[in-house]
C-alpha cells in the first residue's frame, strides 16, 4: 500500500489495495491505521459494487445505525446520496458536520463510494478537529476540557427542520420526524480511543448548546469554535472521480459537501461503521 498526502492538515490518497476482494488482516490493519493517522483517505479506480461496500464496512467494524435516511432496498445501512441534474435546492451533507454526532454512540468511520459524479464541482471538504483543538489558546483548551455539549438532529431532521422545509423536488429519500429532537450529551473534547489525541467535538449542524448553559449563552463561544474549526489551514478538498472510495474518521474530522454542480447529477453510496461513546 502506497500513501501520498494531499494537504498539510489531513488527507491522503492510497494505492495498492484491491477492494473488489476481502482484505487480509494485515491489509485491513494498515488501512485502518492510515485512516486514523490521515483522518480521511481516498482510493481511486476501485470498481464499485454494493457488495464490496458492505463487505468492507463489516470488515471495518460492522455497520452503524442510520436514522432518517432510507437504505437501498435489500441492503440495510447502505444509503444512496444523490442529487439529480434537474434539482436546484440543497444538497445532502452541504454544511459542516460530523456524522450522527447526536447519537449515543456516533459512527467511528464513514465510507462513501462514488457512482456518478459531475464533470466539475461536487467536491467534499474535510477539517482536522485535532489540529483545530491544538491551535486554541491554553486557557480555552482547559475550559473546553471541562465542558459537555448537547447534540440533536432537530435542526436538520425534525418535522419542521431544514430538510422538511426544502423537500419539494428532492429525489433523495429522507424521513423527517420529531424523533430528531432528542438530545444527547458528549464531551466537548473527547480523547480518541486509538490515537489518544484530543479533538474538538462540536459542529454547526448538530450541536445545540453547552450542557448546563442556555442556547443564548452558548452561542458566542460555539460560533467562535465553528469558525475556528473550519479554517482553511485545517482542511483538505477532494475532487471526486468515478469509482473512488473515501473513508474518514468521524472522531477527528468534520466534513462538508459542496453544492456547486447545478445541472449535473451526483450519486454516491454511503455506510457508517459502528462506534462507541465519546469519552475523556
Amino acid at each position: 500500500m502506497h500513501i501520498e498526502r494531499i494537504a498539510g492538515a489531513l488527507g491522503a490518497e492510497l494505492t495498492g489495495l484491491d477492494l473488489t476482494r476481502a482484505l487480509t488482516d494485515g491489509e485491513l490493519d494498515d488501512l485502518r491505521a492510515a485512516v486514523v493517522e490521515h483522518k480521511v483517505v481516498f482510493l481511486r479506480n476501485q470498481p464499485y459494487a454494493i457488495e464490496h461496500l458492505e463487505r468492507l464496512t463489516e470488515q471495518f467494524g460492522g455497520r452503524g445505525t442510520t436514522p432518517f435516511l432510507r437504505a437501498i432496498e435489500g441492503h440495510p445501512g447502505v444509503v444512496k446520496v444523490v442529487k439529480e441534474a434537474h434539482e436546484t435546492g440543497l444538497n445532502f451533507g452541504g454544511a459542516w458536520h460530523s456524522d450522527w454526532s447526536f447519537q449515543p454512540e456516533p459512527p467511528s468511520f464513514t465510507l462513501l463510494w462514488s457512482v456518478d459524479v459531475p464533470p466539475f464541482g461536487g467536491d467534499t471538504m474535510w477539517s482536522n478537529q485535532e489540529l483545530a483543538f491544538r491551535t486554541l489558546s491554553d486557557g480555552l483548551q482547559d475550559t473546553l476540557r471541562g465542558l459537555r455539549v448537547v447534540h440533536s438532529a432537530g435542526w436538520a431532521y425534525a418535522a419542521d427542520g431544514i430538510l422538511a422545509r426544502t423537500a419539494n423536488g428532492r429525489s433523495m429519500q429522507i424521513d423527517t420526524t420529531d424523533d430528531a429532537l432528542r438530545e444527547q450529551v458528549h464531551p466537548a473534547v473527547p480523547v480518541h480511543p486509538v490515537s489518544g489525541n484530543e479533538a474538538l467535538f462540536v459542529n454547526p449542524t448538530y450541536t445545540v448548546r453547552f450542557d448546563g448553559w442556555s442556547a443564548a449563552d452558548s452561542a458566542p463561544l460555539l460560533q467562535h469554535l465553528y469558525t475556528h474549526s473550519t479554517r482553511d489551514a485545517f482542511t483538505c478538498r477532494f475532487r471526486w472521480t468515478p469509482n473512488t472510495l473515501a473513508i474518514w474518521d468521524n472522531r477527528s474530522t468534520q466534513h462538508n459537501a459542496l453544492n456547486d454542480y447545478r445541472g449535473h447529477r451526483r450519486e454516491l453510496h454511503r455506510t457508517t461503521v459502528a462506534g462507541g461513546s465519546p469519552t475523556r
